[in-house]
């Protein structure tokens, strides 16, 4: 046989192994990839290789816990509960226009109509259950509006010099609520603290980096480092 024949079917069987070899390769690393998808190009496209998306982190509830303004509903209008002190204010009827604490059962007394939920609503929502409930043959066209006083407080525990239960200031952040409670203890863990936060009836947990903007009524919980 000639040397160039021979040479010609030698170059031909070491470019048909490196295309297997490549092959196997992709396919091994897809495999290793359970997020990355490989699209199926048409004859003489590229691949093109998706890289995966990261899931949420799950607290508890099933809710997943993003930075603000995310998910987790922080910028989402403010939802009342046991209390808040609220100022309800009935035009053109002074007997009806005061402030009213939302009670422990998540209701606000108000004379003539009894007791509102309040509990999850904005105040947006406890206006309008407010005027149909004084509209229903007590007073003609009322025109009711709600705003919060002061806020429920939130809570702060674990390795914090003065742990308890603090007055919420607005735009607060975790940090100025471990200054509100003394700072932190000498074995406090300034990178793990856990924040709870009820949010649309669904209780979630999970990790905030100091910085992370509080809503009234949440939990702060500041552990302890081991060295």
């Amino acid at each position: 046989m000639r040397p160039h024949v021979q040479f010609r079917r030698f170059s031909v069987m070491m470019l048909v192994a490196l295309a297997l070899s490549a092959c196997a390769r992709r396919q091994a690393y897809v495999a290793e990839q359970p997020g990355l998808v490989e699209q199926v190009p048409a004859q003489g496209a590229p691949v093109v290789m998706q890289a995966p998306v990261a899931p949420p982190v799950v607290l508890a509830g099933g809710a997943p816990y993003g930075p603000a303004g995310g998910v987790t509903g922080y910028d989402a209008p403010y939802q009342l509960d046991a209390g808040d002190r609220l100022r309800i204010q009935v035009f053109g009827q002074e007997g009806l226009t005061n402030s009213y604490i939302v009670d422990a059962s998540g209701n606000v007394s108000i004379s003539l109509i009894g007791s509102v939920p309040a509990r999850g609503l904005t105040t947006a929502d406890l206006s309008r259950a407010i005027t149909g409930r004084l509209r229903n043959g007590y007073v003609r066209n009322p025109y009711v509006s709600v705003e919060v006083e002061v806020y429920r407080p939130f809570f702060i525990l674990g390795e914090v010099n003065a742990p308890g239960q603090y007055p919420y200031v607005p735009n607060m952040t975790v940090e100025a609520a471990v200054a509100i409670a003394g700072g932190f203890a000498p074995r406090a863990s300034k990178t793990d603290i856990i924040l709870s936060r009820n949010f649309n009836g669904e209780a979630m947990r999970g990790p905030v980096p100091p910085d992370y903007p509080m809503r009234p009524g949440d939990t702060i919980t500041v552990k302890e480092r081991w060295f």
